[in-house]
């Protein structure tokens, strides 16, 4: 049987960014409180955690490579909503930010965290932040731990 490679436990000196867009707020806050509650049940203490709020999801990038450059973070939540509106201008904030956050995590050798809904509508935005989908922050932040414990527990070069 193959060895299989399993997270390490977080570490005391971890510390996790995260940065949220204030466009569609009553979305994105609820986004937080997941992502904050699920980072506290893993024992990560508040003062570990710092959180950036951007004007929407389009500014998310800079700030998450900020962080990823500055050495400091374990890892990045990227928290945002954008939903569809009468144009394709939802479609090119989805593709750009998408593709920044990939390059940043690679570029950083970081988890940053893609936590931006990209919904047909409010509704749908709504049943990802805590609604009959679960919670998107939430689930960001488990897999920020357990990417940080994965990576910690891989070879490095």
């Amino acid at each position: 049987m193959a060895n299989e490679i399993q997270p390490a436990p977080p570490a005391p000196a971890d510390r996790y960014g995260v940065v949220v867009a204030q466009w569609n707020s009553s979305v994105t806050r609820k986004l937080l409180e997941g992502a904050l509650a699920t980072l506290a049940d893993a024992g990560v203490p508040d003062d570990r955690i710092d959180v950036a709020w951007v004007p929407g999801s389009w500014e998310i990038p800079l700030v998450a490579q900020r962080m990823a450059a500055s050495a400091r973070y374990a890892a990045v939540i990227c928290l945002g909503a954008v939903v569809r509106g009468e144009t394709s201008h939802d479609q090119h904030i989805n593709r750009g930010v998408s593709l920044a956050m990939s390059q940043i995590a690679l570029q950083y050798d970081l988890p940053v965290l893609f936590g931006v809904l990209t919904c047909e509508s409010m509704e749908q935005a709504i049943d990802r932040a805590g609604g009959a989908h679960g919670n998107k922050g939430s689930q960001c932040a488990e897999a920020a731990l357990h990417m940080v414990g994965l990576l910690r527990s891989l070879p490095t070069a």
